[in-house]
């Protein structure tokens, strides 16, 4: 057995049972495939926005359905109607500004906070209350983020969190156990070295940049700019952070500079030009041409997700993951926790009959059969005996990332109204910062200056709870 991280918390693993109960779920979903989903006459029809495609959008439809042929859950009265929107960010906010919103939205945790800054959403906390849904019935750190200014704006749905993937085959070719994760930052900056290699002409050579012209990337071992959907967490696996949770901007604390010098350093030992030569041949993220399934970088972060883009575009590709290596001191593991939350719009023409559908969602059968569908683990802190199996193909790092969200080195995005310009401009800066356009401690100085004026700028403007909407 491949042992790749190691600390106490619960593992979550497919049982014995795991055959007969993915042939209950599939049986299930066959019997439901099979139902009429023409609208029933008299009953309510709830709207339901979601922007899931693809297995992620046939299992909400899966979820759906169940609950419109469970007249104890209210279906004999209530009929959900699922529609698929893109840009689900952008359309919903036009929704409820002209008045005329879904009753149920499935949105993203980068909008919940600014959603609820700006009154757009309907507060949860009385009907939670009222209901018996409870904080301890949920992983935290999931409870949490569904949380601002104290009170509840949204529940949790398919939960996430982050690791160090890693390609197996080449770590062996590299002469470095294939079962066996770098364990500090410095090994990984090691472990990354060897699986570097240069070519020129018919000529290899592994390791550090080669003396002399012509030399180009075949294969590196890391880019912390790939994939790029974190530049704005590395202070976190270096002890630092980006606000204090409460008022004040934190980004260009020590740890944070440390974090972005080690980001720098990248660039530093392969040189910015061989760098972005050696990137314009990566392809799209959804393709056997993703620079990881293809071989040409040996180690990066990702979510519990990415076994499924493995499985479709990789099969039979060695791999395994564990907990990104970090510089905190306090000995937990370090992950970026994350999930998609369903919520109530403002004006809402049914929010009694949408809660008894999200009471549903997110029922251990409602989550399970949704995040079975989606291959990832259940944000619920119990589960079934045998669900671990109903993820059709298991993930085999999936009690890991489970237990990632569990640790107390686990951190979500900040819980402020402006976090999308505060991405965006942390995104800029890490560019200029990976590609030696501009000093770290200036680049993050600045940006400590402008995202603070916004922040200030937020809460003077917060809307009272007075006109948010019960």
């Amino acid at each position: 057995m491949i042992q790749v991280y190691r600390f106490p918390f619960s593992v979550f693993r497919p049982g014995p049972s795991a055959p007969d109960a993915r042939v209950i779920l599939l049986a299930a979903l066959a019997i439901l495939a099979g139902c009429s989903t023409q609208p029933v006459p008299d009953r309510i029809r709830i709207s339901y926005w979601e922007k899931w495609t693809g297995f992620e959008g046939e299992a909400i439809e899966a979820v759906v359905q169940a609950f419109n042929q469970k007249p104890e859950r209210g279906s004999d009265r209530i009929e959900i109607e699922l529609t698929t929107v893109s840009q689900i960010d952008r359309k919903l906010l036009v929704a409820i500004a002209g008045g005329d919103p879904p009753d149920v939205a499935g949105i993203y945790t980068f909008i919940l906070y600014s959603y609820a800054v700006k009154g757009a959403l309907t507060d949860l906390t009385a009907r939670l209350e009222e209901a018996g849904i409870r904080r301890e019935q949920f992983i935290p750190a999931y409870w949490e983020m569904c949380s601002h200014q104290g009170r509840m704006w949204a529940l949790p749905t398919t939960p996430a969190t982050v690791a160090l993937h890693w390609n197996q085959r080449l770590f062996r070719e590299a002469g470095l156990d294939p079962n066996r994760p770098p364990r500090t930052l410095r090994e990984l900056d090691e472990f990354a070295e060897r699986l570097t290699r240069w070519e020129r002409g018919n000529e290899i050579r592994t390791g550090p940049r080669p003396d002399g012209d012509g030399w180009s990337l075949a294969q590196v071992g890391f880019l912390p700019q790939e994939p790029g959907w974190w530049a704005w967490a590395f202070g976190y696996w270096f002890g630092g952070s980006i606000w204090d949770g409460q008022s004040r901007i934190t980004v260009d604390s020590p740890k944070n500079i440390e974090a972005y010098e080690w980001v720098r350093s990248y660039t530093q030992k392969y040189g910015k030009d061989t760098i972005e030569k050696f990137a314009s041949g990566f392809g799209n993220f959804s393709s056997p041409q993703n620079p990881f399934l293809s071989g040409r970088v040996a180690m990066e972060i990702q979510g519990v997700w990415m076994h499924n883009f493995i499985e479709k575009y990789a099969p039979g590709m060695e791999w395994a993951a564990a907990p990104f290596p970090g510089q905190a001191e306090t000995g937990h593991p370090i992950t970026n926790a994350e999930a998609d939350v369903v919520v109530i719009p403002r004006g809402a023409r049914h929010p009694r009959e949408a809660f008894e559908f999200i009471r549903y969602l997110i029922s251990q059968e409602g989550m399970e059969l949704l995040c079975s569908g989606h291959r990832k683990f259940s944000p619920l802190a119990e589960v079934s005996p045998g669900f671990a199996s109903m993820n059709p193909p298991a993930n085999p790092f999936l009690g890991m990332f489970r237990d990632l969200s569990y640790s107390p080195g686990a951190f979500s995005i900040p819980k402020v109204g402006m976090w999308n310009e505060y991405r965006r401009e942390l995104g800029v800066a890490f560019d200029e910062i990976r590609s030696l356009k501009r000093p770290v401690r200036e680049t993050l100085g600045e940006l400590q200056v402008s995202m603070q004026k916004s922040l200030d700028q937020e809460m003077r403007r917060e809307v009272p709870r007075s006109q948010l909407v019960p």
